[in-house]
């Protein structure tokens, strides 16, 4: 397969289910998952239930998504972070993608049939849920990791007030 094969080929993925939260607007969803304990709640499509057998027994899930809200498509957007500066797309986890894929680790606190109850849920409700993967920390943890731009930012009082968009604007942290 050529790379222009590659660059020319149409993906389509479809929902296993709906992820459902109490936020419905970009700018009150917090901007990530471990700095807000929110709840939510995962409906796996009955066609896909019996994929579900044995997560009860993880703590956490990887949860990949479809960005249904996306105002746009920038390789080049303000992170909520630091709205100070642009930064590639590629090195910020906006919503505004090429791919407009999400990316989320939730804490799972009960499984009731196809329904999962999570918390640390940073996901508009309603929002379209394309896999589900266990969190697995002898996989996942790295142990030596830089983070690029964040690094240099102060996130030790973000947890603090659960921050939003809005949030960090109102406190001057972005310009979004």
């Amino acid at each position: 397969m050529t790379r222009n094969d590659i660059r020319n080929m149409k993906i389509t993925y479809h929902p296993i289910g709906v992820i459902y939260s109490g936020h419905t607007r970009h700018e009150d969803t917090p901007i990530q998952g471990i700095f807000n304990p929110a709840p939510g709640t995962i409906e796996v499509f009955e066609e896909f239930a019996e994929g579900l057998r044995d997560i009860e027994s993880f703590s956490h899930l990887i949860l990949l998504y479809h960005f249904h809200r996306a105002t746009g498509n920038a390789l080049v957007q303000a992170p909520f972070l630091d709205g100070e500066k642009e930064r590639g797309i590629f090195s910020i986890r906006h919503f505004n993608r090429p791919n407009p894929i999400g990316l989320s680790i939730v804490d799972l606190k009960a499984v009731r049939g196809n329904v999962l109850e999570i918390s640390g849920c940073d996901i508009l409700d309603g929002t379209p849920l394309l896999d589900i993967k266990p969190y697995v920390y002898q996989f996942d943890h790295r142990a030596e990791v830089t983070s690029g731009w964040v690094d240099g930012t102060h996130l030790d009082d973000i947890r603090e007030w659960n921050a939003t968009p809005k949030q960090l604007r109102d406190r001057r942290r972005t310009n979004l």
